[in-house]
Order: C-alpha cells, then sequence, then structure tokens
C-alpha cells in the first residue's frame, strides 16, 4: 500500500512538471497573452490541491505536505486578488500570503499534538500576517502587536504541553518577556526597560543559582547510603 501511494504521488509530481513545462514553453511561443495571471493562478491553485490531497490522504505520515499545500494556496488567491479582486483588498494581499503559510503548520498540529513545534511557526507568521494588516493602521502600534503575539504564540505552547503531560516550561520565559515588551511599547513605559533589565537578569541569576543547589542537593541527597541498624545475630 505504502509503495502504490509513493508511485501515485510521483506520477502525479511528474505530471505537474510536465504540464509546467508545457504552459512555459507555450507562453514563450506567444500563447496565453493577456492570461497569464489567470494561468498562473491556476497552476498554483492546481499545485495546493495536489499537496493538500497528498496531506489529507494521509495527514499522519505525510504532514509536510500541509506547508507546501497551503502556501501554494494562498499564493494562488495573492494573485487572483491583486490583479482581479477589489481595490480596498490589495492591501490585505500580504497579509493572505502569511496567514496561509501559518494555516499550514497549525494543521500539522491539529492532526499530531505531538508536534507541538508547529505552533511556533504558526503563531510568528500569524503575528506577521495581522502586523502587516495593521501597518497602516493610524492609533495601534504595529510593533506592540508583534511582540504580544510572539508572546502568546509561546505562552500558548506552554499551556497545551501542560495539558499534554509534557514539560515545555522553557516557553514561559520568552513568553513573559515578549509580552512585557509589548505591553511596554505600547505605553509611555517604554523608558523604564532601561531600569527593568539589570533587575531582570539580577532575578535570572539568582534562579539559576537556587535551582542549580536545589539540583545538587538533591542527587547528593539520592546518592548518600541508607543508615541501617546493626543487627547482632
Amino acid at each position: 500500500m505504502q509503495e502504490n501511494t509513493q508511485t501515485r504521488n510521483t506520477a502525479v509530481g511528474g505530471l505537474l512538471l510536465i504540464a509546467a513545462g508545457i504552459f512555459f514553453l507555450l507562453q514563450n511561443m506567444g500563447w496565453f497573452s493577456g492570461l497569464g495571471d489567470l494561468v498562473w493562478t491556476g497552476l498554483f491553485g492546481i499545485g495546493a490541491l495536489s499537496f493538500l490531497y497528498v496531506f489529507l490522504r494521509r495527514p499522519q505520515d505525510q504532514w509536510w505536505a500541509a506547508i507546501p499545500g497551503f502556501t501554494l494556496l494562498g499564493l494562488s488567491a495573492v494573485i487572483f486578488l491583486d490583479n482581479f479582486g477589489p481595490d480596498f483588498i490589495h492591501w490585505l494581499t500580504g497579509s493572505i500570503f502569511m496567514g496561509s503559510i501559518g494555516v499550514g503548520f497549525l494543521m500539522i498540529y491539529l492532526v499530531n499534538r505531538e508536534m507541538w513545534w508547529a505552533l511556533i511557526p504558526a503563531g510568528v507568521l500569524t503575528t506577521i500576517a495581522v502586523v502587516a494588516s495593521l501597518d497602516n493602521v493610524h492609533g495601534i502600534d504595529s510593533g506592540s502587536i508583534f511582540f504580544l503575539g510572539l508572546g502568546l504564540t509561546f505562552l500558548v505552547v506552554g499551556l497545551l504541553a501542560q495539558r499534554t503531560g509534557e514539560k515545555q516550561t522553557w516557553a514561559f520565559i520568552p513568553a513573559t518577556v515578549l509580552i512585557i515588551m509589548g505591553i511596554l511599547i505600547g505605553t509611555n513605559w517604554l523608558g523604564f526597560i532601561n531600569v527593568l533589565w539589570p533587575f531582570a537578569l539580577i532575578a535570572a541569576g539568582g534562579y539559576w543559582i537556587w535551582r542549580s543547589m536545589a539540583e545538587k542537593r538533591t542527587a547528593d541527597l539520592s546518592q548518600k547510603p541508607s543508615e541501617q541498624p546493626d543487627t547482632e545475630m
């Protein structure tokens, strides 16, 4: 069964390459004049559907196909909207493309909860998409949104890891730092960062020293032989 699936996927990829080669050849001969953007939309859309077909057939094993599938789908949508969509949506095409890549990584996590790492690029790309859409909006600090989005991404990673029984407590450290940065950038308290950083470094250093001493004490206690009372026969 696996060999048949691999053979089918290879055949589909070969047919796509042949179709792309024929298209470029005909385009160089003057065909498709005036239909280039529409044809590109269709080609990227077909490529996206092909990868998504591979992904949906066996999502546990073929999870990687979600990334090129949703990326090509977003690229097809961007080309179509940029050339045939209304004018008011043109400034959202960058956000649509970055968001589509983020959806690909999110789908990887949804089909396999053990791949928690996929949440990080999903959150980062989604944050970039939101920042790109709000970049021209007056009254909103895109830098603050960027740091808050990254912080929330690591916070979600840490919280979901606890629900599944995994220890990803390290994620709370960048989450806390990034969220604080996002809050400070969006307020008039940004100047206090120069004061907070030294105290944060001192606190972090003290925590690591205390943790290393506690681990050493625990290791010494576990290696110490237990005293047993002497018994006379």
